[in-house]
């Protein structure tokens, strides 16, 4: 589906008042996007005055490639009797994180397929494994729907086994698995997938125990203008409540070697321009999040540089490890001193932080 915005000249006042959703939706469909991003970065300043840009030294790590979900935007998967089926072993992940500490990583990010017969005991055992032979690394992993099924197949309640993870060394939960937070946008491109209600109740139960999460998008598939701003909204209102969310990220459905490009065939790439547009109205409209990183992964890294005047206050994880969206043919990578020198060029202060958004290291 090919997004289509009408440009306007209108010069719009930085919004004194929380933006309302239709405000959202005209901001994404007519303003000029260069006064999109004067707005956005004059928020961004709002919130973050003194200049600093932060950036995370972590790893990703995909602890399994099974699953049964069979989203149709993902090529990542595959089934448990497939030849290139895995379940890493204890050993494979400490080589891994062993990797990460030698260049200074302070952090993992855990995710898998959600595999039909893994239970709490397993992922138990793991995260405790990983926590007393690494408390150094922040174990930052398991998504909405990983966190559901657990719950399901090992017969125990969200917040249960929530939990249980945190007593293990588990210190917050990604924000992935939202991809669009409409059911009408998951029954077509997930039809398998936790419904917009268990996803929120998943973060939110995290935050009742003090376990902090990130937000996440995924967009460029079936979804509208409405429903991209109406999941911003989902955000926002568990925000109000909880205040569990430490940051948001959005990304651009990559379409290789998906079953949803098969099906759709016509559905087109965005653009980085519609990219930038939709951070610039995230930052505005979600007001009480702190934190709005850059996804040079899927942007490139001029568009993840250019990301930081349009609203982005971190330009992520150096991504030691990605496996989900290369696999859907995105192959960008950076490391360190490139963040530090984009974080730089454009006039802003360069800083290591940690999983908390803690600083660990100035570069200025």
């Amino acid at each position: 589906m090919k997004k289509t915005v009408k440009k306007s000249s209108t010069r719009y006042p930085l919004p004194a008042t929380r933006l309302s959703i239709s405000e959202a939706i005209d901001l994404i469909e007519h303003a000029d996007l260069k006064e999109l991003g004067r707005m956005a970065y004059a928020r961004k300043q709002e919130l973050h005055p003194k200049g600093v840009t932060t950036f995370v030294v972590d790893r990703n790590i995909n602890y399994t490639n099974i699953c049964w979900v069979d989203c149709k935007f993902c090529a990542f998967y595959t089934h448990e009797k497939k030849e290139d089926a895995y379940v890493l072993s204890f050993e494979e992940i400490d080589a891994k994180i062993d990797e990460l500490v030698a260049i200074g990583g302070t952090q993992i990010l855990f995710q898998g397929g959600v595999h039909p017969k893994l239970e709490i005991e397993w992922y138990e055992d793991l995260v405790e494994h990983i926590h007393q032979k690494y408390p150094e690394v922040t174990i930052h992993g398991f998504s909405a729907i990983e966190i559901d099924y657990i719950a399901r197949r090992s017969h125990l309640s969200i917040r249960e086994v929530l939990e249980r993870l945190q007593a293990k060394g588990l210190s917050s939960i990604p924000g992935a698995g939202a991809e669009i937070l409409s059911d009408r946008v998951r029954d077509i491109i997930a039809p398998n997938k936790l419904d917009t209600a268990t996803w929120i109740d998943v973060h939110r139960q995290a935050h009742t125990i003090g376990m902090k999460s990130t937000a996440t998008m995924m967009y460029g598939t079936v979804e509208t203008t409405r429903e991209i701003v109406e999941h911003f909204d989902h955000i926002r209102r568990l925000q109000d409540e909880t205040g569990g969310f430490r940051a948001f990220i959005m990304w651009s459905y990559q379409s290789d070697n998906t079953e949803l490009k098969r099906q759709l065939p016509t559905l087109s790439k965005t653009s980085s321009n519609y990219y930038l547009r939709l951070l610039a109205v995230a930052r505005l409209f979600l007001d009480n999040v702190p934190n709005i990183q850059s996804s040079w992964v899927t942007q490139g890294s001029y568009i993840g540089q250019m990301a930081l005047r349009w609203g982005a206050n971190d330009l992520g994880s150096t991504m030691m490890e990605e496996n989900v969206v290369s696999a859907a043919g995105a192959h960008n990578q950076m490391n360190q001193e490139e963040m530090i020198r984009l974080i730089a060029d454009i006039g802003e202060k360069p800083a290591k932080r940690n999983t908390a958004y803690e600083i660990l290291e100035r570069y200025y």
